[in-house]
């Protein structure tokens, strides 16, 4: 009997179960990512579009390219900030928000269409090796770096690998080629550039970017300040293009007390998400300066109007770039990656930081290049306030919507010590600086050795008429003419090349200690605390 009862309910009962679990499955489609059983879809036109090239277009296209044009153009039609990552490049994107790679320690540029090593991380694979600055890479291997017109992925290819891995360079130095074993290991990426004691009491934080290490690098080089007498501190986020967020709700929540709301998130698909305060800071009441301009953006900007919507610090500078909007990355089949814009950030008292993109793309970056190059005289900042949008912080303060963060001193640049922007331009867009520098290092390698700090560096070392020419000679061989700068243009160029050379020896920590000597920004930020 119990032989024929199952024989009759099982075959029902695994009708029941199929169908419920088929109901089950339609039902959870739409908040499944991706096409499960029971998605049918029309191809769209995109597709149809492609397909149709591929197989009956007159000649052969690589339809790879097309799709990634296509995605892009599709993505040109949202915000800026919605991009699309090849996948050669998706690497070099996540290593930037990792702070850390695997290569041989160096940083170079192509100068005549060659690799010139700029300059070296210290105890680095390259630095272990033997490579100095000025070092020019003639192959890898058997492969030419040299008058090929390598794509920067191309070049990454040879430098970088897996750890222990090893890579023969030959290199020209002073016209004679030699060869130098490299073996490659992990290159940290510190998002700290500088950290030192500027006077009695105050001491000085140069942060590059936000990366997943950054809180901890912070957190290190503001306890190194301490040690060394803190009271008073200068947080320099100018040219910080920002990154990952929690890094800097983490720093924010260093300096405010409480639980206070650092910054929320909100989109059409994502629901209001607040970043608070969850512990005691170890900054919470000292005195606090910020340096920003029109390069400060993202995840700087939240740390910017976290602190100005309290009344925590006093901002110095020009008006941030304007970035309010939180992409989230998705990565694609092909290796390829999509990061798009899911939600806007809001300052606590509730400002959105987004400046509007409803001109193109075009006109949303052009507006921030005319907007450098107008405080480049201009005594007012040239983002006008949205009246219509006011707040008021807890002291009483009135800030303005309309994009951005404004500081609360506003300072145009110095024109008179400038030389002229295309004479600027040039000579960056050559590299023409970096390459004298790393030259001249390496011409005067036992001179510049002999200083043991960049203080010391910064109080003694002086460029000599004859280091002047030589700079000149270089210059005039990248098409800038020196001849009728200005002394005050003379001795901008003089600072930017000592800065330059002390970066040689102690990187960006050496370069900033000499460049911030003659920084008006930083002097009004001392004057304040002081």
């Amino acid at each position: 009997m119990s032989n024929k009862k199952t024989q009759v309910w099982f075959p029902l009962l695994f009708s029941i179960t199929m169908v419920a679990g088929m109901f089950l499955g339609y039902k959870m489609r739409d908040n499944m990512p991706g096409r499960g059983f029971f998605y049918m879809e029309k191809t769209r036109p995109v597709q149809e579009v492609l397909d149709l090239v591929n197989s009956k277009y007159v000649d052969e296209v690589k339809t790879n390219e097309l799709a990634d044009t296509a995605i892009q153009a599709i993505l040109s039609k949202l915000d800026p900030h919605s991009v699309f990552i090849a996948s050669d490049e998706v690497d070099m994107v996540n290593e930037e928000m990792a702070g850390k790679f695997y290569g041989i320690g160096i940083e170079y540029e192509m100068y005549d269409d060659t690799l010139t090593v700029m300059a070296i991380v210290k105890d680095g694979p390259a630095a272990k090796a033997g490579v100095l600055p000025g070092d020019q890479f003639i192959k890898a291997g058997d492969s030419l770096l040299s008058g090929v017109k390598l794509k920067a992925s191309g070049i990454r290819r040879f430098l970088k690998g897996d750890k222990n891995t090893k890579v023969v360079i030959t290199v020209l130095r002073s016209g004679t080629q030699k060869q130098i074993t490299i073996t490659r290991d992990m290159i940290a990426r510190s998002s700290v550039d500088a950290s030192y004691m500027v006077d009695s009491g105050i001491g000085y934080i140069r942060l590059n970017k936000f990366t997943m290490t950054t809180y901890r690098e912070f957190m290190q080089a503001l306890d190194e300040l301490h040690k060394n007498g803190l009271k008073k501190l200068i947080l320099d986020l100018r040219g910080n293009g920002g990154g990952v967020l929690d890094q800097a709700t983490a720093i924010a929540d260093e300096f405010l007390e409480g639980d206070k709301l650092i910054t929320y998130t909100q989109g059409v698909h994502n629901a209001k998400k607040e970043y608070r305060c969850q512990k005691v800071g170890v900054f919470e009441k000292e005195p606090l300066v910020i340096l920003a301009d029109e390069g400060t953006a993202s995840a700087s900007e939240v740390l910017l109007g976290a602190l100005q919507d309290w009344d925590r610090a006093t901002i110095i500078g020009r008006r941030s770039f304007g970035k309010g909007l939180v992409q989230e990355q998705y990565n694609l089949s092909d290796g390829s990656a999509l990061r798009l814009t899911i939600a806007r950030y809001y300052t606590p008292l509730g400002r959105s930081i987004q400046r509007s993109y409803a001109n193109g793309q075009q006109s949303y970056y052009d507006e921030v290049m005319k907007r450098a190059q107008n405080n480049l005289s201009e005594s007012a900042d040239t983002v006008q306030h949205d009246a219509k949008s006011t707040f008021t912080t807890p002291r009483g303060k009135k800030l303005y919507g309309g994009g951005g963060i404004a500081p609360d001193i506003f300072m145009a640049h110095d024109t008179a010590q400038y030389p002229e922007i295309g004479t600027m331009l040039k000579l960056n867009a050559k590299g023409t600086i970096n390459l004298f520098s790393a030259r001249y290092y390496q011409q005067h390698k036992a001179r510049i050795d002999a200083y043991t700090t960049p203080a010391a560096f910064k109080k003694d070392f002086v460029l000599t008429d004859a280091d002047w020419q030589f700079f000149s000679a270089a210059a005039a061989r990248d098409s800038v003419a020196t001849t009728n700068m200005s002394i005050a243009q003379k001795d901008y160029l003089s600072r930017q090349v000592r800065s330059a050379i002390a970066y040689q020896l102690w990187r960006s920590q050496g370069y900033f200690e000499v460049v911030n000597e003659n920084d008006a920004e930083m002097k009004k930020a001392i004057s304040i605390l002081q």
